[in-house]
């Protein structure tokens, strides 16, 4: 007597995405297709699935296929970059002068693009504090066509109550769409929680190991899957078979990844919290958070991502960065090394000094993505950077 095979999870589903494809050979692995053109079979019958890669590509479905499970939605859309997504996002769902209401403490590459639409009257742009939900209901009392949350908020993980927010933008006829890429598909999935469009820069926890630029838009119904597809292969801005291969490999470890990402970053949060020299730390599993029994709520981890104020003025955020041996100066995040970034001249530079104090990030906060090294080398390395800027303060 047959017994029926066991139903594969969504993780399992994308951990093995595009396993067992390869017919002629056999290869465990899904096979990668550079091809940038496909034959059409004859004339008169249509297009065949696959006919230009701008377009439709196999190795960049596959990875569509498994981001849009994991994320709970309809259809996936991957794109050239995290920015490529929001672009595509804006032109497919947005009409011309739409408004659009998005965190005053969001990305700074993403405050720039829509800083920029507006400035060139594509869009009409209103940013807030979208953890208030005072500022998102006065925000919405005015029509809007488009609300956009980022929860975890970067770089000051402000926490956003995803339903709320969605049920308050549907009953003013607006579009909820939120960026999960601090969370990535395994921490929240904003569709369950009432949102049409979930964003991911898969540059990060997706593929995790800082060589791959990407996005991807994840729709929750089908009619927004096929405009978001439209308008990516209409501006040019889908991602390329090479960079999708490369993500899905990356994808086959986000759990292993993010276990001992968290694991580190609860002891990191431990050591910076025990500092005189940290008086601040923004870090959603803190009890004492504001948005903790939020997240505790719609996240299923609170993530490794965290900011931190340093006393002591620039001079000493200038030391503390200068020497680190384990964790490395640099902009991005979610990859397996641990990575310190300065907003204010980094990440977050493209916005204005007063966009920045509106925000409330300051010269002396620090962003830092833990990584899965031995947490020895990461709090030996924060220990002496700490040191470090307690001396450069009483210079």
């Amino acid at each position: 007597m047959s017994q029926e095979e066991p139903a594969l999870s969504p993780l399992a589903r994308a951990v093995r995405a595009g396993f067992d494809t390869d017919t002629q050979y056999g290869s465990v692995t899904p096979v990668l297709y550079p091809s940038t053109n496909y034959r059409f079979p004859c004339l008169g019958q249509g297009k065949p699935p696959f006919d230009y890669a701008r377009t439709t590509n196999p190795t960049r479905s596959l990875l569509a296929r498994a981001l849009a499970d994991l994320e709970h939605g309809v259809d996936a859309t991957v794109t050239a970059s995290g920015l490529g997504a929001i672009t595509t996002t804006i032109e497919a769902l947005v009409g011309p002068r739409g408004r659009v209401v998005a965190p005053a403490d969001c990305y700074g590459g993403t405050w720039r693009l829509l800083d920029h639409l507006a400035s060139r009257e594509r869009i009409e742009i209103d940013f807030i504090d979208m953890a208030d939900p005072g500022q998102v209901q006065a925000a919405l009392a005015a029509p809007a066509e488009l609300v956009l949350v980022e929860t975890p908020s970067n770089p000051l993980l402000r926490i956003t109550d995803i339903a709320a927010t969605a049920e308050l933008a549907h009953a003013h006829g607006a579009l909820l769409v939120a960026d999960n890429t601090f969370c990535s598909p395994l921490l929240s999935n904003p569709i369950d929680l009432g949102a049409d469009v979930v964003l991911h820069s898969t540059t990060k926890f997706i593929n995790g190991h800082s060589d791959v630029v990407g996005g991807v838009v994840v729709s929750s119904t089908t009619e927004l899957g096929e405009q978001v597809q439209h308008w990516a292969g209409t501006l040019g801005l889908t991602g390329g078979s090479w960079d999708s291969w490369l993500t899905l490999r990356g994808l086959r470890t986000i759990d292993a990844r993010l276990r001992v990402h968290q694991e580190n970053t609860a002891a990191v949060v431990e050591l910076l919290q025990a500092s005189d020299m940290v008086p601040v730390v923004n870090y959603p599993g803190l009890p004492d958070h504001p948005g903790h029994e939020l997240a505790a709520r719609q996240q299923n981890g609170f993530g490794s991502l965290l900011s931190f104020e340093l006393d002591g003025g620039f001079e000493a955020v200038k030391a503390f960065a200068e020497g680190l041996v384990a964790i490395d100066l640099a902009e991005s995040l979610g990859g397996t090394e641990s990575l310190l970034a300065h907003p204010a001249t980094m990440t977050h530079v493209g916005m204005t000094p007063e966009a920045r104090a509106a925000a409330g990030i300051s010269d002396s906060l620090l962003r830092l993505s833990v990584g899965i090294e031995p947490i020895g080398d990461l709090t030996a390395d924060l220990t002496a950077a700490l040191e470090r800027a307690a001396r450069a303060a009483q210079a």
